[in-house]
């Protein structure tokens, strides 16, 4: 099955793991930060290359095996993360709450005929997507785990967004492969939603009113257009190389060194914005967003609220956007372009911003409402996001059976903005590995342009052909 993403998956078995220990049923509240997610999934998987045999025959490592450790290992985890074997209903406004009645994660046993040196991973429309990451059709957190031809596997998660950002699966992920490794957890999760209360009085910035929005004040979607450019993914590496010499070359004639994340973002939106194809193109706005992580933000240089937030499982995110015409974007330098980044990241980097977002929402309850940028994107020009996946801890999802060749997150996020998020490779220290949700001829021209920049992710790059992974 040389093609990559033309091979079959069996389901071998489904059931439903719950947590191993009774948990007392209660809600739990979502906080005005959740509030802001949309019900939308997000995907992450790990491809594991054949483990290495022991001596009397390797039996412990046969798939079979490797799935009881991984569905034992969940069942432990779950008594901690208990969130993950809930569901979400509505509450009597119609806003979402969590009930923590431990229902359990669904979860799926499955074969793939396809080698994992084989698979298609830069087209993760074509290779992932409904074959190895499950779609969830119920509870907050599905897992599939795929044995594959060559004797690999790949362990496949979605989870709802609303009761975790990337920061809280990352824990979760983490303590799962712990289990995994009879290890103790290095990190117990804190689900106490008074560290984001909103305050008496509230108060907020004007600005507030231009990056989020109430859903009701959004004009009807637009039906889609015959023959209209559509989101599609795909996955890069950007090397070490390529990283700095971005860097040095956004932070040039700068007071201040632009970081690699603003550096990479700025070559971005460059990119996006030489895209646009629409009529008087050059007079149209080009939106870029950040995600911003409040933990560090809101604990600001107090050591108990530190610790407590490094804990704190839930959504503690904001999206501010910059926007710049588009014949700005593409004929200004790219130092000029990483400023406009970082000066737009600036403004939400403060404890300020994060309490004045928890105070906006509370203003709006039962409103619900979301982040302008996720529904920007179509007639008044491109938009996307851009999520920094650096603390992604990929390497310390070892189950017992070596770290995973590959982890990412696959999130096609159903907005109308694109979405990118740079992770750290596997193979090479200080490369990043690259994954893209974007307008079709977006891609084109960034491959086209940004090909010295944004190289396929192959297995040649992954050594997936290499010997089994050694623990």
């Amino acid at each position: 099955m040389g093609g990559g993403g033309d091979f079959m998956v069996t389901v071998s078995r489904k059931e439903v793991v719950a947590a191993a220990l009774p948990v007392q049923e209660y809600w739990l509240p979502q906080s005005n930060l959740d509030l802001l997610l949309p019900p939308v999934d997000v995907g992450v998987f790990f491809c594991y290359k054949k483990p290495h045999g022991s001596g009397n025959g390797g039996d412990e490592l046969r798939f079979g095996s490797m799935v009881r450790v991984v569905k034992e290992a969940l069942a432990q985890a779950l008594v901690s993360y208990y969130a993950f074997a809930g569901e979400v209903v509505s509450n009597s406004v119609g806003e979402p709450e969590l009930l923590c009645n431990n229902r359990g994660v669904d979860f799926t046993e499955a074969y793939a005929d396809v080698q994992l040196q084989d698979l298609n991973l830069y087209n993760p429309d074509d290779s992932i997507e409904g074959k190895l990451v499950p779609k969830k059709k119920n509870g907050v957190l599905s897992v599939q785990v795929t044995e594959l031809k060559c004797g690999g596997a790949v362990v496949g998660c979605t989870f709802d967004h609303r009761i975790a950002d990337a920061y809280s699966a990352n824990l979760f992920l983490v303590s799962w492969a712990e289990m995994a490794q009879s290890k103790p957890l290095s990190v117990i999760p804190s689900f106490r939603r008074s560290l984001l209360n909103p305050r008496r009085p509230g108060s907020y910035h004007p600005s507030l009113d231009e990056m989020y929005v109430p859903i009701s004040a959004l004009p009807p979607p637009k039906a889609p257009q015959p023959g209209a450019d559509h989101l599609i993914s795909r996955l890069y590496y950007v090397s070490a190389e390529q990283l700095s010499l971005l860097q040095t070359l956004a932070s040039s004639g700068g007071i201040r060194k632009r970081t690699k994340l603003e550096s990479l973002s700025a070559f971005l939106w460059k990119m996006v914005a030489k895209s646009a194809v629409m009529e008087n193109a050059n007079k149209k706005i080009c939106k870029m967003g950040i995600v911003v992580d409040g933990r560090g933000r809101l604990s600001s240089g107090d050591e108990d609220k530190t610790a407590l937030m490094a804990t704190y499982f839930g959504n503690v995110l904001s999206i501010p956007f910059g926007e710049k015409i588009i014949c700005d974007l593409k004929e200004q330098p790219l130092s000029w372009v990483a400023e406009a980044v970082h000066d737009f990241l600036e403004r939400a980097v403060t404890k300020e911003h994060f309490l004045g977002l928890i105070d906006w929402v509370e203003t709006h309850r039962p409103e619900p409402a979301l982040a302008k940028i996720y529904c920007s994107g179509s007639s008044d020009g491109p938009a996307f996001v851009v999520s920094s996946g650096q603390r992604f801890p990929a390497s310390k999802v070892d189950f017992g059976w070596g770290r995973p060749a590959l982890g990412s997150y696959h999130f096609p996020w159903g907005g109308d903005a694109g979405y990118v998020m740079p992770m750290p490779s596997p193979a090479r220290d200080g490369d990043w590995v690259v994954y893209m949700h974007l307008l079709n001829g977006q891609i084109e021209l960034i491959e086209n342009q940004g090909a010295h920049i944004f190289r396929p992710l192959t297995s040649d790059y992954l050594k997936l052909a290499d010997f089994p992974h050694l623990s």
